[in-house]
C-alpha cells in the first residue's frame, strides 16, 4: 500500500517542499560524504594549534570534506563570535555593546598557516564586529597584506562584513590588496529583513559592491544567494539584475539548509536542474562566472579553480578582466 502524502500537521507543521509537494526527508541530491583523510586531519590540527577558526567548521559547511581534502579552507578571522544574528547562520552571536577580544597577532598566525597549506588560492572571511570602531577593516586588511608578504603568489579572496557601508572602511579593505572582494546579498530583497540581521541590508550590500568598483575598477566582485527560503523566480531574476547594475562579476547559488531547530526552516528543496537554469541565466546576463548547485556555498573549491585561471589571464593581459560600472550608475 502506498504511503499517505506528507501534509502540514502537528507532526510536520511546515515541511519543506519539492516541486510543490511536501517531503519528510532530504532528497538524495543533498547527501554528502563525511570529511576524512590525512589532509583533513592535518588542517584541523593546525587550526586548533594556532587558535584559528574556519567558517567550514563554524557554519557546518557541507563541502568541508571536499575542500579540506584538496588542501583548501576558508579561514574566519576576528574570532568565532558575531555581533549580528542572522536567522540562517550557525555562527555564535553576542551583543556588540560587549567588547569582544581581538587577537592582534592573528594576521601573522593566518599568514603562517596559509603559507604551510601548499595552496595558491585562499578565502578569508570574518564575523561581523560592530563593536570595533572601524568594524575590523584595518585588522582584515592587515591579514591580507601579511598573507601576501608570506606568499607573493597567493591569490586571496575576501568575504567581508558590510563595514556598515562606510566608504572609508571599504577603501581600507580594498587597499589591503585582495584579488576578489565578496559581500553576500544572501537572499532576495523581500526576504532580507526576515533572513538577515536588521543591521544588514539588501541595498547596503549592493552599495558595498558598487563602492569597491569605484575605488578599484580592476577588482573582481562576488556575491552569493541561498535558494529555498521562499523566493520566487521573478525575485531572483530582479536580484541578479540589481547585481549586474553594480557590475558584480561572480555569483553563486546554493541550497539553504537549516543548521539547527532554532534557525529558519527550509521552505523548498530546489532541484539540481533549477540550479543549472540559474547558472545559465547568470552567464547570459553577463556574470563572468557562476557556481550553482544544491551544495555550492559562497566559498567553493570548484569556483576557486575558475577564479585562479581568470585572474592569471587578466595579469597576462588576456581576456576582458572585471566588469566596469555602467556609466549611469
Amino acid at each position: 500500500m502506498a504511503s499517505e502524502p506528507i501534509t502540514p500537521s502537528k507532526n510536520y507543521p511546515n515541511p519543506p517542499m519539492v516541486d510543490g509537494e511536501f517531503v519528510e526527508k532530504k532528497p538524495n541530491w543533498l547527501k554528502m560524504k563525511l570529511p576524512s583523510g590525512e589532509r583533513v586531519t592535518n588542517l584541523r590540527s593546525m587550526m586548533k594549534e594556532l587558535n584559528l577558526a574556519t567558517v567550514c567548521q563554524e557554519a557546518k559547511c557541507p563541502n568541508l570534506g571536499e575542500c579540506w581534502s584538496g588542501g583548501t579552507a576558508t579561514v574566519m578571522i576576528m574570532g568565532d563570535t558575531c555581533t549580528r544574528g542572522c536567522r540562517f547562520c550557525n555562527v555564535k552571536t553576542a551583543n556588540p555593546r560587549n567588547q569582544l577580544p581581538l587577537d592582534k597577532d592573528e594576521p601573522y598566525k593566518v599568514g603562517f598557516a596559509t603559507a604551510q597549506m601548499d595552496i595558491d588560492y585562499v578565502v578569508v572571511t570574518s564575523v561581523d564586529r560592530d563593536d570595533l570602531e572601524d568594524y575590523g577593516a584595518s585588522h582584515f586588511a592587515k591579514t591580507v597584506r601579511v598573507m601576501k608578504e608570506n606568499n607573493p603568489k597567493l591569490l586571496v579572496e575576501v568575504l567581508t562584513p558590510d563595514f556598515n557601508g562606510d566608504e572609508t572602511h571599504i577603501r581600507t579593505m580594498v587597499e589591503g590588496g585582495p584579488d576578489v572582494f565578496a559581500q553576500n546579498v544572501e537572499t532576495v530583497e523581500r526576504l532580507t529583513r526576515y533572513v538577515r540581521d536588521p543591521r544588514a541590508g539588501y541595498w547596503k550590500t549592493l552599495n558595498v559592491l558598487k563602492k569597491v568598483k569605484e575605488i578599484n575598477p580592476n577588482m573582481y566582485t562576488k556575491t552569493s544567494l541561498m535558494l529555498g527560503l521562499g523566493e520566487t523566480d521573478e525575485e531572483v531574476l530582479a536580484c541578479m539584475q540589481d547585481l549586474r547594475s553594480v557590475a558584480c562579476d561572480v555569483i553563486t547559488f546554493g541550497q539553504y539548509l537549516q543548521p539547527t531547530q532554532k534557525h529558519l526552516k527550509v521552505v523548498e528543496y530546489v532541484r539540481p536542474e533549477k540550479f543549472d537554469y540559474w547558472r545559465d541565466k547568470a552567464l547570459e546576463m553577463g556574470f563572468l562566472y557562476c557556481a550553482s548547485g544544491p551544495m555550492v556555498r559562497s566559498s567553493y573549491r570548484a569556483g576557486e579553480f575558475f577564479m585562479t585561471g581568470m585572474i592569471e589571464r587578466q595579469r597576462r593581459g588576456e581576456g576582458d578582466g572585471p566588469s566596469p560600472l555602467p556609466a549611469n550608475v
